[in-house]
């Protein structure tokens, strides 16, 4: 996938959950953060962050946050570009795939995508990753019951005979490996177990990303 125009600025502070202030040229703007998650790590006060220039005039805020740099990575923090990535490549996860359904009901559980190929539905669940810890590509970076909800999902479907996947796209390149991040829900990590012992299938991959672009590049160790 790619964005429109892209501008370099540097962070200044996030009042709340949706905006951030960041200077661009010197002068500070008010723009959209498109990640609601905590961040902590990843806006801190001077960080170079990379914002998208809105298409609509009649938006309150200009820009929407969508990168920063971590040293020397630089991680998608969009986190409505995992599912847009993973609907673009489908196809290389699934061969001989015939159809692609986003935002499928099932039961009482909603996935990201449900598949097919020919075999019967593979239902697909999707979980964006910008956290990294020495090396480690982690999940969730916080209390996530959602996200629990999602995996006894996906058992449950493979328990009455489908194909079910959880597919973590780790916004950034150099990772050495992908593990739930227990000690910040330790409930996800425990239904992540649960949920692979089961039959559903774990896959972590990294991907190559640009100011402009971003795409799934290669799987990653699973580390459960």
């Amino acid at each position: 996938m790619r964005y429109g125009e892209v501008v370099r600025g540097t962070f200044l502070s996030r009042p709340n959950r949706f905006i951030a202030h960041v200077a661009l040229d010197g002068a500070p703007v008010v723009c959209h953060v498109k990640n609601t998650g905590r961040c902590r790590e990843l806006l801190v006060p001077g960080a170079a962050v990379y914002l998208e220039k809105a298409d609509s005039p009649a938006r309150k805020t200009a820009y929407d946050l969508i990168a920063v740099e971590k040293g020397n990575l630089l991680i998608n923090m969009d986190a409505q570009a995992p599912n847009k990535v993973f609907g673009e490549w489908a196809g290389s996860f699934l061969p001989g795939l015939t159809s692609l359904r986003p935002e499928f009901t099932w039961g009482d559980s909603r996935f990201d995508f449900r598949l097919e190929d020919g075999g019967g539905a593979y239902f697909v669940e999707v979980k964006g990753v910008t956290l990294e810890e020495n090396g480690a590509a982690r999940f969730p970076d916080a209390p996530t019951e959602r996200g629990v909800k999602h995996l006894r999902g996906l058992k449950r479907a493979v328990e009455q005979g489908h194909r079910a996947a959880v597919f973590f796209v780790i916004q950034m390149k150099g990772v050495s490996y992908f593990c739930p991040n227990d000690g910040t829900h330790p409930a996800f990590g425990a239904a992540l177990r649960d949920a692979a012992a089961a039959g559903v299938g774990v896959f972590a991959y990294d991907c190559l990303v640009t100011p402009e672009s971003l795409a799934i590049a290669s799987p990653v160790e699973v580390r459960l």
